[in-house]
């Protein structure tokens, strides 16, 4: 079958796709999106977070055919031109991004925080972020960058 949806602001079409294909598969094998990671394929750890129609989902989770004629954001989807979003320029320079696995998924997730809500604290952070899993940090430097992009996009 063939699937229509928006992806990153532009009119795309992914032919071909079986009724249970995750929009995982979707993005990154048909449609050459390889920024939203595949990790657990059960929705446990973040790492495939897409926006859609707004809402932060895990894409493995998602079948493709539900897409169907939605909006997606991938972390692809986050940066204008050649500017990256201040969610992904904060992540850099706090040294947020170790092995890069879990990354996209938290920098979709802390885009669709800040921008919900910008003064979030600490703790709303966390709850926020709590389904998204690294393995690599103690989180702090993650904390660290959505402090950073939070007081940018607020200024």
């Amino acid at each position: 079958m063939r699937v229509e949806l928006i992806v990153n602001g532009t009119e795309r079409f992914a032919d071909d796709v079986w009724p249970g294909e995750s929009l995982l598969f979707t993005l990154r094998e048909r449609l050459g999106l390889p920024g939203t990671k595949n990790a657990c394929e059960q929705g446990e750890c973040g790492s495939c977070t897409v926006l859609l129609d707004g809402l932060p989902v895990c894409a493995c989770l998602v079948a493709a055919p539900q897409a169907a004629g939605r909006d997606v954001v991938t972390v692809e989807g986050l940066a204008v031109e050649d500017q990256l979003d201040p969610v992904q320029e904060a992540f850099v320079e706090t040294g947020a991004v170790q092995c890069g696995f879990c990354t996209p998924g938290l920098v979709v997730m802390v885009a669709d925080l800040i921008r919900r809500t910008p003064t979030a604290n600490d703790a709303e952070v966390r709850e926020a972020l709590a389904g998204n899993l690294c393995r690599c940090t103690g989180y702090e430097k993650i904390l660290d960058a959505v402090r950073l992009a939070a007081a940018r996009v607020a200024s």
